[in-house]
C-alpha cells in the first residue's frame, strides 16, 4: 500500500534553535520507507512545538521525518538498496540511497546527538541498539559511551542492544573465506555502516529505537515518548524526565549467519529474542546440514525472506557490560 505522496528527489528536515546555548540533536524517521512509526512520532512533536506546548529553549534540534522518500510513498524498506547500510557521501552517486546520503551524512555531522527511529517485521517489544565502549581501535573508535549509555537508558525500552559492528566485521571476515562473490558491497564491513555508526564516526554519539513491530498501533507512541524523553534528558526543552525503565536486560550481538542458497530454511518460525538452548536446531541448509546453536543465547533478526549470501539472523548472549 502506497503512503500520502510526498516529494523523493529531496529531503525535508525542520528544525528549532533555543535562545541559551546546548547540545545539537537530530531526530530521524523512515530510514527504512516501510518503518513510519519513527514519522508518525515526530510529526506529533512538530504539533506539540508549533501549538506552544513544548519550546525548544537551549540548544537546538532537527527533524527528518522522512530520510527515504522514494521507499516511503511506496511503502517498502528500500527504494534501490538499503539505506543504513555504507551510509557515506560520494562523488559519484549510483543510486537513490546515495543520493540521499549526500544529503543526509552532511545533516548528521552538523549534530552531536542522533535518535534514530525504527520498526521490526516480526512481533516483538521495543528495544535499543547501542554503540561500543570508549575504544581507540581501528573498527569503529568511541569516546561518547556513558553520554549515549544515559540516551539509551531514558528513551522507554528496557532492553538493550550492542556488538553490531564486531558481528557484522566477523560476517564479513567469513563471507571473504567462503569466497562466493569475491568484491561484493556487503564483504566490506563499511557495508555495517549505518546512521548511528556515521554518527559516531563523525565524533558524536547515537542510538536506534526500534520502537515494536511495523504495524503495531503503539509503535508511534514509543517513538513520541523517545523524542520527549531525549529532548528532556538534552535540555533541550522544559519537559519531566521519566526515570529509567529498570531493571535492564543487556545483550550483546555474537555472530551473524548468512543464508546461502535458496534451500536453506527455518527450522521454525523465529522471532527477534527467542530464546535458545545450547544445541538448538534453528535451521537446515539446502545440503542437509543442520545449523544449531553453538551456546544457550537468542536469535536475533531473523530474516524469512533474505536472499542467498545476505544476512540470515544473528545470535546474542547477554552483555557483561553495564548500562
Amino acid at each position: 500500500m502506497s503512503l500520502p505522496r510526498i516529494p523523493t528527489r529531496s529531503l525535508r528536515a525542520h528544525q528549532f534553535a533555543g535562545l541559551a546555548p546546548g547540545p545539537r540533536l537530530i531526530v530521524t524517521g523512515a530510514v527504512h520507507g516501510n518503518e513510519t512509526a519513527g514519522t508518525r512520532g515526530i510529526e506529533r512533536v512538530l504539533a506539540e512545538i508549533e501549538s506552544g506546548a513544548i519550546e525548544i529553549v537551549r540548544g537546538s534540534v532537527t527533524f527528518v521525518p522522512v530520510c527515504n522518500p522514494l521507499a516511503y510513498v511506496h511503502g517498502r524498506r528500500m527504494g534501490d538498496r538499503n539505506l543504513n547500510r555504507r551510509l557515506q557521501a560520494t562523488a559519484t552517486p549510483q543510486d537513490n540511497e546515495d543520493r540521499i546520503a549526500g544529503v543526509l551524512c552532511r545533516w548528521l555531522a552538523q549534530h552531536e546527538v542522533l535518535l534514530d527511529l525504527h520498526t521490526f517485521r516480526s512481533p516483538g517489544q521495543p528495544f535499543v541498539m547501542r554503540g561500543p565502549a570508549d575504544n581507540r581501535g581501528d573498527l569503529e573508535p568511541f569516546a561518547h559511551a556513558e553520554a549515549e549509555a544515559q540516551l539509551a537508558a531514558h528513551v522507554g525500552p528496557n532492553r538493550i542492544v550492542e556488538g553490531w559492528m564486531d558481528a557484522y566485521a566477523a560476517g564479513v571476515a567469513r563471507r571473504r573465506a567462503r569466497a562466493l562473490t569475491p568484491g561484493a558491497v556487503h564483504e566490506d564491513p563499511s557495508y555495517g555502516v549505518g546512521t548511528t555508526e556515521f554518527m559516531r564516526s563523525a565524533g558524536g554519539y547515537g542510538i536506534t529505537l526500534e520502537c515494536g513491530q511495523h504495524d503495531d498501533p503503539g509503535a508511534p507512541d514509543v517513538a513520541h515518548r523517545s523524542i520527549r524523553q531525549a529532548l528532556a534528558l538534552l535540555g533541550l526543552a522544559e519537559l519531566p524526565l521519566a526515570p529509567p525503565a529498570r531493571p535492564f536486560e543487556c545483550l550483546g550481538l555474537a555472530e551473524v549467519v548468512d543464508r546461502h542458497a535458496e534451500g536453506d530454511r527455518f527450522a521454525r518460525t523465529w522471532s527477534s529474542f527467542d530464546p535458545l538452548a545450547a544445541g538448538e536446531l534453528i535451521a537446515l541448509r539446502a545440503d542437509g546440514s543442520e545449523v544449531r546453536a553453538p551456546q544457550a543465547g537468542y536469535i536475533v533478526f531473523p530474516d524469512h525472506g533474505a536472499l542467498p549470501g545476505h544476512e540470515w539472523f544473528y545470535l546474542a548472549q547477554a552483555s557483561t557490560r553495564p548500562l
